[in-house]
């Protein structure tokens, strides 16, 4: 009956690797930018709006803080110039956000063009345009840029940036955690403190990336600004460009951590200056710890929205969690596969301390898929919930895994392979020719441990009796032929260790976890980068620029809506006004235009209007005709606030018509 062995560690790490960069690729391409975190829930002018004449000022509301640089608001007159003065107004008042430009006067009729750009609280870039006109419509000849904020090179850079550090934050308290509470003889494990520090450069290489990306990220897009000092001095003075710089400093401080694990106490062998030093290293290590996740949670989503006071720390918790888990499962899998002997009793305790992470995990998680989703409609409706369910699923695959993983810690036998007899060292003889055959029946021999003479050309070996050979032996050959057969005991161990069944289980179902722990992290990669799911139905309640046209209070609703009935003359736009826009009664006027902007006369126009969230409507309305293109209707009552749809119906011929509609809050 053949034993089975554990795979290779090449083979296995490098399908990992394969697994790991074909996931995230996926992940990251099928990724929209970071395109709406903060929503432009309103604007005066509105949308498509005709004004008489030229208002002061360009208005735009959003529904969170949001950071406004002197170049974030630009109003493009037909021809492309600027048309404002560039100078950004707070009109923020209580809970309401909003910001706006000052214009030019003296601006001719026309249509505009307003082009905006920001970044919104939680650190990620959104932009948007729109136009309104002055007198009638007209032609423009403004080309706004099709790539989205954060996207392109850049955005994709940067988020390659947000995966390693996460991964890298992981490894490093992970593999700290799992050396302190569960294996300190892993302190002394060269491939564990390859791990850890592998995870400190990691997490320090991409904060810095991160830090040298943010200003293009957030602005112009392009990787040559990279090099642009100004732009960097603008992002340390944000609050993003604060939470990289305090990570950075951070981070020196996880340097000496490591240092001393590694050292000082990794050569500790009196237990009580061991046990003193174990707990100063896991109070500092912690404090570090929390204040590394603390720039995540400082500069993320938990800084904004509801309850920021309780979210931080609940966030911080959860990386935490995340870390201890994930960063342990690492190190655990790289001493499977690397160390000579992982201890039954180790990995036992990471069990404990894994089960007391998933724990943290699942009560943080909770709270944070509430404040972050809202309701159950967000949760299988939105870009966030979607995300949130399949990390919820790869969650449960991974307990799953794990679970099979500590079943087979149970039955993992605590083996130390004897050495038979004919391995021990003797006392007063060698035997190199023996000594290098075992090593290379083992496959170790190299030139570096087998690189002596035969023994032919040995001084006193020829015509020597053999027992005078030993008192012969060089020193040097005597120390080559110690470390000869310390290698090949080494190699003995090793292979009666691999052919251990039970450890060679445990070696595949952690290298599972880590497998899917590697698409768990790159979901909560983009999860992180993609707009909270009550934020965007709070987007749409309010009439964002998704979802409508938001009511200015105490300025009549004015938008425009293209239409095409499919026959002749069955191409143009409908310009509707309600004045004043408020519930109670209004005036209704439609403006039937051809798509030049000249008067089309059609046979007939109807609207409806309805509050689905209310069950108010549809309520018809029947527009009398004034002129040529223009319809009228007053006395239009609104009876409650809310989210009104109104529908256009336009008849241009007998048989061709279309209807189409628009969204809009109705204070």
């Amino acid at each position: 009956m053949t034993t089975p062995t554990a795979p290779r560690l090449g083979t296995a790490l490098a399908r990992l690797l394969v697994l790991a960069a074909a996931l995230l690729g996926a992940l990251l391409a099928g990724a929209a930018p970071a395109s709406a975190h903060a929503a432009l829930t309103g604007s005066d002018p509105q949308d498509g709006a005709v004004v008489a004449t030229a208002p002061k000022e360009v208005g735009l509301t959003f529904s969170e803080q949001v950071a406004m640089s002197a170049d974030s608001i630009r109003v493009l007159d037909p021809s492309g110039r600027r048309a404002d003065t560039g100078e950004i107004i707070d009109l923020c008042s209580g809970a309401v956000v909003k910001y706006g430009v000052a214009l030019r006067a003296g601006l001719p009729d026309g249509t505009y063009t307003v082009a905006w750009q920001t970044v919104s609280a939680d650190s990620h870039p959104i932009a948007g345009a729109f136009t309104f006109s002055i007198g009638a419509p007209s032609a423009t000849s403004v080309a706004l840029p099709e790539q989205a904020a954060g996207g392109g090179v850049v955005g994709a850079l940067y988020g390659i940036a947000r995966y390693l550090s996460y991964a890298g934050f992981a490894v490093l308290v992970g593999g700290g955690a799992f050396v302190l509470l569960c294996w300190p003889r892993g302190a002394g494990v060269r491939p564990v403190q390859q791990t850890v520090v592998r995870g400190w450069l990691t997490l320090t290489g991409a904060t810095l990336v991160m830090l040298l990306l943010r200003g293009p990220y957030t602005g112009s897009g392009k990787l040559a600004d990279v090099f642009d000092l100004a732009g960097l001095q603008a992002v340390l003075q944000t609050k993003t460009g604060a939470a990289l710089t305090s990570r950075l400093l951070l981070l020196g401080a996880a340097a000496l951590f490591v240092a001393v694990l590694f050292g000082a106490y990794a050569r500790r062998t009196d237990p009580k200056e061991r046990k003193d030093l174990a707990f100063g290293l896991g109070l500092g290590g912690t404090v570090v710890a929390a204040g590394i996740a603390g720039t995540w949670a400082l500069a993320e989503h938990a800084s904004t929205g509801i309850q920021p006071g309780i979210a931080m720390p609940v966030d911080i918790l959860h990386l935490l969690a995340v870390a201890t888990w994930l960063g342990g499962l690492t190190t655990l899998l790289v001493a499977l596969y690397r160390a000579p002997s992982v201890e039954r009793a180790a990995v036992e305790r990471f069990s404990r301390v894994a089960f007391v992470s998933v724990a943290v995990l699942v009560a943080t998680g909770i709270y944070q898929s509430w404040r972050q989703v809202g309701s159950w409609s967000a949760l299988t409706g939105t870009r966030y919930g979607q995300l949130l369910l399949v990390k919820i699923g790869l969650m449960a695959v991974l307990v799953g895994i794990a679970w099979i993983s500590r079943r087979w810690t149970q039955r993992l036998a605590e083996r130390t392979p004897a050495l038979p007899e004919s391995e021990v060292e003797p006392e007063s003889e060698s035997d190199p020719e023996g000594a290098e055959k075992d090593l290379e029946d083992e496959g170790l021999a190299d030139e570096g441990l087998a690189d002596q003479d035969s023994g032919d050309d040995r001084p006193g070996d020829a015509g020597a009796d053999g027992e005078d050979a030993p008192e012969e032996i060089a020193p040097e050959r005597a120390a080559q032929l110690a470390r000869q057969r310390a290698a090949v005991a080494t190699a003995r161990r090793k292979k009666a260790r691999d052919a251990d069944p039970e450890r060679t289980g445990l070696r595949r179902s952690v290298l599972t976890e880590a497998a899917v722990a590697v698409v768990l992290l790159a979901v909560t990669t983009v999860l992180t980068s993609t707009e909270p799911g009550r934020t965007e139905e709070e987007a749409a309640r309010t009439g964002g620029t998704t979802a409508g046209s938001t009511a200015v209070p105490d300025r009549p609703v004015d938008f425009r809506l293209p239409f095409d009935t499919g026959g002749v003359d069955g191409k143009g736009v409908v310009r509707l006004s309600l004045d004043p826009g408020r519930t109670g009664a209004n005036a209704l006027h439609l403006f039937v235009e051809r798509p030049n902007g000249k008067p089309l006369d059609v046979p007939e126009i109807k609207v409806n209007l309805t509050l689905e969230e209310k069950g108010v409507g549809p309520l018809p309305v029947a527009p009398d005709r004034i002129q040529t293109g223009h319809w009228s209707a007053s006395g239009v009552q609104l009876p409650l606030p809310g989210e009104w749809r109104i529908q256009v119906t336009v008849r241009t011929s007998e048989i061709d018509q279309t209807t189409i509609e628009k969204n809009v809050k109705i204070g």
